[in-house]
């Protein structure tokens, strides 16, 4: 990999490019009928609300449990420390809220019959590989999980877990649940087909983001985003001179494709990569595809990515 010159330069244009970033679609007339509920705020700051009045304002939020349990967690010390402050961080939420709309007025523009769900708040004592759950009907939040990057919650995680523990990652992890679930995981064993897969989800994420900037987006520092801007060529040159595109060698989603401080090619300046690299470059096939081909998002969601990477005539950036 070569060394990126005039690093901080290109850091800060790239920077400043993301920020530009306008929407070429408006979607600002499009109805949104959306109503977040605050559980948490019910749940652990409101003590005069007795429990069978809670479970019946949300039936949806109590699963089977003895109401002991409930109980128990209402008055925890730890827990109502962590709400507490959870509830500095979000006592207001109309910033997000507003994202949040504007991210429904951009699934619906693509998908018209799409139904907005039951949105609710949690806190969820920081269970951050599982910070938002979607079902299709209702949306749970955990904002316990986005107190900030350099909040002392987090203080024993590593830094590219804390590094996306933002407020305004919310809607990116909200948009990523739903991308999940109409981009489904590719049965396909060989590495080039889950590369194309996670470029496609990422594709799909960025038209109903378009308001969002890039590393925001990717979960990327503008430092690593740069360094994958700056080596393309190179990422790619190692896959293909390395005979990787067509392996199925599940170590290869460990090192280019799961979540990670950064990629593992095994050379001197890995860490200056961002983790999941595979990807990103899949992110680029996807939009040379786009470029090259004209079909619609709801094509390219049904298309295999075996005929993506064929017709996309994907070159890396020199």
């Amino acid at each position: 990999m070569r060394k990126i010159l005039g690093f901080v330069a290109i850091s800060l244009l790239l920077t400043a490019c993301f920020k530009e970033k306008k929407p070429s679609i408006d979607v600002s007339k499009i109805p949104v009928t959306m109503n977040v509920e605050r559980f948490e705020v019910d749940f652990y700051g409101n003590q005069e609300l007795e429990l069978p009045a809670l479970k019946a304002k949300y039936p949806k939020m109590f699963p089977a449990e003895n109401d002991s349990v409930w109980e128990r967690k209402r008055t925890d010390k730890d827990e109502l420390e962590l709400y507490r402050e959870t509830h500095k961080v979000f006592k207001k939420f109309d910033d997000v809220e507003a994202d949040l709309v504007r991210f429904f007025q951009y699934v619906k523009h693509y998908n018209p019959n799409f139904l907005e769900p039951e949105v609710f708040t949690v806190i969820s004592n920081i269970d951050y590989q599982h910070r938002v759950i979607y079902n299709g009907e209702v949306l749970v939040i955990s904002l316990d999980a986005y107190l900030g990057e350099a909040h002392e919650f987090y203080g024993d995680y590593p830094g590219y877990i804390r590094h996306n523990n933002t407020r305004e990652r919310i809607v990116v992890d909200v948009a990523n649940a739903l991308v999940q679930q109409q981009v489904r995981i590719t049965t396909g064993r060989r590495f080039i087909e889950k590369v194309v897969n996670r470029g496609k989800q990422l594709y799909v994420l960025s038209q109903y983001l378009p308001f969002v900037a890039e590393p925001v987006l990717l979960g990327y520092s503008p430092e690593k985003l740069a360094w994958a801007s700056a080596n393309e060529e190179e990422v790619w040159r190692y896959f293909v001179g390395k005979d990787l595109l067509y392996s199925t060698d599940k170590s290869l989603d460990r090192r280019f494709l799961d979540l990670a401080p950064f990629s593992k090619f095994y050379m001197a300046h890995d860490n200056d990569s961002p983790g999941q690299i595979g990807a990103w470059i899949g992110l680029q096939i996807v939009n040379a595809f786009m470029e090259n081909n004209d079909v619609s998002l709801q094509e390219l969601i049904k298309t295999n990515e075996e005929q993506i990477f064929a017709k996309s005539k994907y070159k890396p950036r020199r």
